[in-house]
């Protein structure tokens, strides 16, 4: 029997029920994404540290969700790209329809993980993770929903979509709310 040191992380497997689960109700998957140095993204669209990346089978090419990282092509302003990002970096992932989704515990400076980088913690998604996870450190993901805020990017304005999303209420980018 495994340790808890020796457990494999949750994460790739909670990554991939999710991403079944959106893709089986026609849904959007999005992943947020904390970027470093390990992270193989377009630089020109990341914002505060962090980067919004639709994974749906639309908008990306060869992808596999393995336990590591999740590896795509897709294209960022007609430009063919190739991504590779490492699960650890996955903030959230979400289906951008309904903000349905999970957060997962933020770095913290002096563990295995890299440091979040100072841009980052200003972000809305950074913050909101931040302050989730120094109130349960037991925990490493949480259930959250995803609501829109005023005055934040809409879809024109982030990479990775091939149309806008639905916005019933006129709303822009998911804002997080925990769910106790």
């Amino acid at each position: 029997m495994l340790s808890a040191p020796d457990t494999p992380s949750t994460r790739p497997y909670l990554i991939r029920a999710l991403y079944e689960w959106c893709t089986d109700n026609a849904l959007t998957p999005y992943v947020a994404v904390l970027v470093d140095d390990s992270v193989q993204v377009p630089r020109e669209h990341v914002k505060d540290g962090e980067i919004v990346l639709n994974i749906s089978f639309d908008a990306t090419s060869a992808l596999k969700l393995g336990n590591e990282h999740i590896e795509f092509k897709a294209r960022f302003g007609g430009v063919a790209r190739e991504i590779m990002v490492p699960v650890s970096r996955v903030l959230a992932i979400y289906a951008r329809e309904n903000g349905q989704g999970m957060t997962f515990s933020v770095p913290v400076p002096g563990t295995a993980d890299s440091e979040m980088p100072p841009a980052g913690r200003g972000s809305v998604l950074s913050r909101l993770l931040a302050a989730g996870s120094s109130t349960s450190t037991a925990a490493e993901s949480r259930i959250v929903q995803l609501v829109p805020i005023e005055g934040t990017a809409t879809a024109d304005e982030r990479p990775g979509e091939s149309e806008p999303p639905d916005r019933p209420h006129g709303g822009g980018r998911p804002a997080l709310k925990r769910v106790k």
